[in-house]
């Protein structure tokens, strides 16, 4: 996850008889009665009064358990779950989706996959359910769900000639910015959140699953300096030599694209579900009204897949109430609860997006986020990812700005990366 802002019981969606048969599986046994350490994230997704709604709920059912829950920034998320893990002072802790690799490895996560329910692969979002999947196994359950949108200004295309329609197709969104610039609407019909930062990774992934590439092969080898990868940094580069991509996204983050596509300075951008929010606010936005949001387009790999910038519920190995831990995790995530608070977070249940309430929450978003959180992708799923994804987004800035061919970088990140996953 990046710099962004981004359910009572399972028998809302006809799970209770196999979730409470499965909670008696698992590491540890439980008491159903004292206090649960629960590490929660103090931005993005649902606010703490939306979380300490919904624990009060868990307490009233259940009157012998107590939550004392924790709040600290994402930045000191994954620290402060690897400090407490020898202690075991947590028993529930919400980690990105860029650590189940790591924390697996590390034995600090629990494998949860004895007490998953089956119906679980065909009733959540397929996209989420990957989201603390390592090596097959369950090490967490989805909680809050973002992946980038394509976000399009229709009065942009309607400028510049077009149907107000937005494209579909990444080569259909580069003909739709030539025209754009062509007729003057804007300078730089694009803009990206491309500084060397986990941000510039984001948009690559989602570009690469667009082009059909993959990051490791099946062997866990570097693959991205082969087919959809090379395509993928090619389009980016490509889109800055002809002048349709905005400079600026060398030394942009997600707020920053936030602040130019509301402002009307660019008629294309990849963004979190929180840009939309801002699109809409009349004090922030020159564009509410004239803004779509949608799933992202499709390269020539024929795939729309949206970047997984989702978090899940994990139990620590160390916990001595991991039956406790599961019963709130299943409380947290369950459908009655999660589509009482869709506004904040959308829920990780397909059911759910037929439902008049939480279609209500954002009619837009949600018609977005009902085909695009069914097909996301991960980035490089690996112990040692932070470095992996150093290494590449130096390589990725090299080629942008021109330092390297294309082929090189990624052959260079490749190499790199190959020496760290010895």
């Amino acid at each position: 996850m990046d710099n962004w802002s981004r359910r009572t019981v399972l028998s809302a969606i006809g799970l209770t008889g196999v979730g409470a048969a499965l909670a008696a599986c698992g590491t540890s046994s439980g008491s159903a009665e004292g206090t649960l350490n629960v590490l929660f994230m103090q931005q993005a997704g649902y606010s703490e009064e939306d979380i300490s709604a919904m624990v009060a709920l868990f307490e009233k059912d259940n009157p012998k358990i107590k939550i004392n829950k924790t709040f600290v920034a994402y930045e000191a998320l994954r620290d402060k779950i690897v400090a407490a893990a020898p202690a075991g002072t947590f028993d529930v802790v919400l980690i990105d989706v860029i650590w189940p690799p790591e924390f697996a490895e590390k034995k600090l996560i629990a494998d949860i996959t004895p007490r998953v329910p089956a119906e679980w692969k065909t009733q959540m979002l397929e996209g989420a359910l990957s989201t603390a999947v390592y090596k097959d196994k369950f090490y967490g359950v989805p909680w809050i769900l973002d992946a980038k949108y394509l976000y399009s200004n229709t009065e942009h295309l309607t400028r510049a000639g077009l149907a107000p329609t937005p494209p579909t197709t990444w080569s259909g969104v580069v003909e739709a910015a030539r025209a754009i610039k062509a007729k003057g609407v804007v300078k730089y019909p694009l803009i990206w959140s491309w500084k060397q930062t986990e941000a510039v990774i984001c948009d690559y992934t989602q570009l690469l699953g667009a082009f059909g590439g993959t990051f490791l092969d099946a062997a866990g080898k570097p693959a991205f300096n082969t087919g959809g990868g090379v395509k993928a940094l090619e389009f980016m580069k490509s889109t800055l030599d002809e002048g349709l991509s905005n400079p600026a996204s060398m030394e942009s983050l997600e707020d920053d694209v936030a602040k130019a596509f509301p402002n009307g300075d660019a008629s294309f951008a990849l963004n979190w579900t929180f840009m939309w929010a801002k699109t809409q606010d009349e004090k922030e936005s020159k564009v509410k009204g004239k803004v779509t949001i949608g799933q992202t387009p499709a390269g020539d790999g024929g795939k729309r897949p949206g970047c997984n910038g989702s978090m899940a519920l994990a139990i620590p190995a160390t916990s001595k109430k991991a039956d406790d831990a599961w019963k709130l995790i299943q409380h947290l995530t369950s459908a009655a609860v999660q589509e009482q608070y869709a506004k904040s977070s959308l829920p990780v249940w397909k059911a759910s997006y037929t439902k008049d309430t939480v279609v209500a929450t954002s009619p837009e978003t949600v018609a977005a986020a009902k085909a695009e959180l069914d097909s996301l992708i991960l980035r490089p799923g690996v112990n040692h990812y932070n470095a992996v994804s150093q290494i590449l987004q130096g390589e990725i800035s090299n080629a942008l700005l021109g330092r390297k061919p294309v082929q090189k970088a990624l052959d260079d990140a490749a190499a790199a990366a190959a020496s760290e996953l010895k």
